[in-house]
């Protein structure tokens, strides 16, 4: 009669995924060089658009490696809570970010924003231009969102 290995391999896994304490990210993820403004995003439809940008690092001071780790920006225009627009990433995949690292810069714009006839610079200072901010989430693995920061979003134009 063979061992069951499966079942002992199950075990295993139980027993070490037990020992893995769950990361608050809200605690442990550390958001570094942010930087927000409106982003140039072209011609649409014979009209300038701009679009609400952030750019981040993320420093994993946790003890332990951040394995599949993404990160959400939420927009929202004005004090409006609905979502206005949406960008996403995995910051790192199954290698992980390893404790105290911290990831190049992350690049999250909206896919909604302005769209005008004038020139992008004009209609930062327009009338109707309505600020924008962003909510920023993160989860790694299989654990849920967790808020890591929101920002306003400056009324600057990032063309690159």
């Amino acid at each position: 009669m063979r061992p069951p290995y499966r079942l002992l391999a199950l075990a295993a896994l139980a027993v070490f995924s037990a020992c893995r304490q769950t990361v608050d990210l809200s605690q442990k993820l550390q958001v570094l060089d942010v930087s927000t403004g409106w982003y140039d995003a072209g011609i649409v439809n014979g009209q300038n658009k701009l679009v609400p940008s952030i750019t981040v690092k993320v420093k994993n001071t946790s003890g332990q490696k951040l394995v599949m780790l993404q990160v959400n920006a939420l927009f929202r225009h004005g004090n409006d809570q609905d979502e206005w627009g949406s960008a996403f990433t995995t910051v790192s995949g199954s290698d992980g970010l390893p404790a105290g690292a911290t990831t190049p810069p992350i690049v999250l714009k909206s896919q909604q924003g302005y769209t005008s006839e004038d020139p992008r610079q004009q209609m930062l200072h327009n009338s109707h231009f309505v600020d924008a901010k962003v909510l920023l989430t993160a989860k790694y693995g299989s654990t849920q969102w967790s808020r890591i920061g929101e920002y306003t979003v400056e009324r600057r134009l990032i063309t690159q």
